[in-house]
């Protein structure tokens, strides 16, 4: 079913619901519901979040500061953030020493990552990679409960054949290769082998949808800063967003322990093709599926645009989740996927793309008539790189 439907009610997780080890903290009590007892803020866990002083770790540990779930949070950061409300410990979480950082800490949420669509594909492997295995092994080694890591419903892959929705306990299908698909896939491997290599510490994994939110740069926003919507013949892709408001309030349930295992976040059900060119009004473009990615991976090789060609699946096939888990913990999105699309149109003024690359105000007439949308323009982007390349 479609947004125009009310709920998706398909797909069954393997995931299971299970409570944080508590610690002993202030002396303070929080409301409890009706019919139960109070609950002592010293039963409440200590949270830490890394990536603290930015993005989405900064957003994530001033929810968490205002939150009545945790006794204490502790942003955990390579330098201090002005935020107020939480305990600091400045550290680079990349750095071995950081298990002597962690004591005190029941759950820990790692949210240091390097996500920019025209990031250095080798840099940012290692430093993504490397401070999931780093924080992993620190949160180990330092008597942590629990880690949240987060990666993206990307992990599934995208496909013409995937059903709609893919249930959460699917197989993990995306390409492993140099994408940040790629690294999302060598964290989700991590995450698989911490319990054999850490036993008694949990791991939740949190994959959002297609992320749309203040700041948020992804091949999928791009996609919609092209002049026309690019579509493969005979296959409709699915749309399906997760605002980062949505994201913050699924990752405070996992780290209060109301969720375990890993599992899926994202709007209600997904929009249709001709429902997105209504709400953006941008037109498709369609074109064969073989002239499509033999196209992107020349442009890829060519070094003129930054994703592979695997990633130019996620614009043209369907990848929508169901969020059972979520819902059955009693967690509801509340951003709508039109509405996170309205997000995502309102950022893109200004700014011109062409199979994921960023142009300049002054190139972006090469997208116009040819900009057979997001690949076609091949030889005029070519030309015009190259020529930048050589006036520099």
């Amino acid at each position: 079913m479609s947004d125009r439907d009310a709920k998706v009610r398909q797909g069954r997780s393997n995931a299971g619901v299970r409570r944080t080890p508590r610690r002993r903290a202030a002396s303070q009590s929080r409301p409890a519901e009706p019919g139960q007892a109070a609950v002592s803020r010293e039963d409440l866990p200590v949270v830490a979040v890394t990536g603290a002083a930015h993005d989405l770790g900064l957003a994530l540990t001033a929810r968490l500061a205002q939150s009545d779930r945790f006794s204490r949070v502790i942003a955990i950061d390579d330098r201090r953030g002005d935020l107020s409300g939480v305990i600091w410990r400045v550290v680079d979480i990349r750095d071995p020493a950081l298990a002597g950082r962690l004591a005190g800490i029941d759950v820990i949420v790692h949210t240091d990552l390097d996500l920019a669509a025209d990031s250095d594909p080798k840099a940012r492997r290692a430093f993504n990679v490397r401070g999931a295995q780093t924080v992993l092994t620190a949160a180990a080694a330092g008597g942590v409960g629990r880690v949240v890591l987060i990666t993206s419903a990307m992990v599934y892959g995208a496909s013409p054949d995937n059903p709609v929705p893919i249930d959460e306990g699917a197989p993990l299908l995306a390409e492993p290769d140099g994408s940040v698909v790629g690294d999302f896939m060598e964290i989700e491997q991590l995450a698989e082998r911490s319990p054999r290599t850490n036993p008694g510490m949990e791991i939740t994994v949190v994959r959002p949808a297609a992320l749309v939110g203040e700041r948020i740069d992804t091949l999928i926003t791009r996609h919609f800063e092209a002049p026309r919507l690019l579509a493969v013949k005979g296959c409709a892709p699915r749309w399906q967003f997760c605002h980062v408001a949505d994201l913050l309030s699924a990752i405070e349930v996992a780290a209060a322990g109301d969720v375990s295992g890993a599992f899926a976040v994202g709007s209600a059900g997904w929009l249709e093709q001709d429902q997105v060119e209504e709400l953006s009004g941008l037109r498709r473009i369609e074109l064969p599926a073989g002239v499509t990615f033999a196209t992107a991976q020349r442009l890829h090789r060519a070094g003129i645009t930054p994703a592979p060609v695997s990633d130019l699946h996620y614009v043209v096939y369907p990848w929508v989740v169901d969020c059972k888990t979520l819902r059955d913990a009693g967690w509801h999105p509340t951003v709508t996927n039109s509405e996170a699309l309205q997000v995502l149109l309102a950022q893109r003024a200004g700014h011109h793309a062409v199979a994921g690359r960023r142009l300049a105000r002054k190139d972006a007439t090469i997208t116009a008539a040819g900009a057979t949308v997001a690949v076609i323009g091949t030889a005029a982007i070519v030309r015009q790189v190259r020529k930048r390349r050589r006036e520099t």
